[in-house]
């Protein structure tokens, strides 16, 4: 059986962008790490996740996404320590042939992520 995948798209819905650059890190259900990286320009995070590749068991999941990080590299003024520095989203996966689309809309203050369609 192949698994469905993991996508992740994520914007900054405060400036109506895309975030590319910023760092997302995906880890599977026994904590460890099966993709890192930074979101492409057109939002998206390519890992071969979005593919199904090392999806191999059902379970809790958790992308991490650095939100302070990012809106500090792009110039924008946060306290210390921001109000978002980074979010984990825990998410489950009962079936492993679904596809799971995780589109994170975010601001420096709020963020909504959700599961989407894909």
């Amino acid at each position: 059986m192949t698994a469905g995948g993991i996508s992740i798209h994520v914007f900054d819905v405060a400036n109506g962008i895309a975030a590319a650059g910023l760092r997302v890190e995906l880890r599977g259900p026994d904590g460890g790490l099966l993709a890192s990286g930074a979101v492409g320009a057109s939002g998206a995070f390519d890992h071969p996740t979005v593919r199904g590749e090392g999806l191999t068991e059902t379970g809790i999941y958790e992308a991490v996404f650095h939100i302070g990080a990012w809106y500090r590299g792009r110039g924008t003024v946060l306290p210390s320590p921001a109000f978002l520095e980074t979010v984990p989203y825990r998410f489950g996966i009962a079936d492993l042939a679904q596809h799971y689309h995780l589109p994170l809309k975010m601001t420096p203050w709020g963020f909504s992520l959700f599961r989407g369609g894909a």
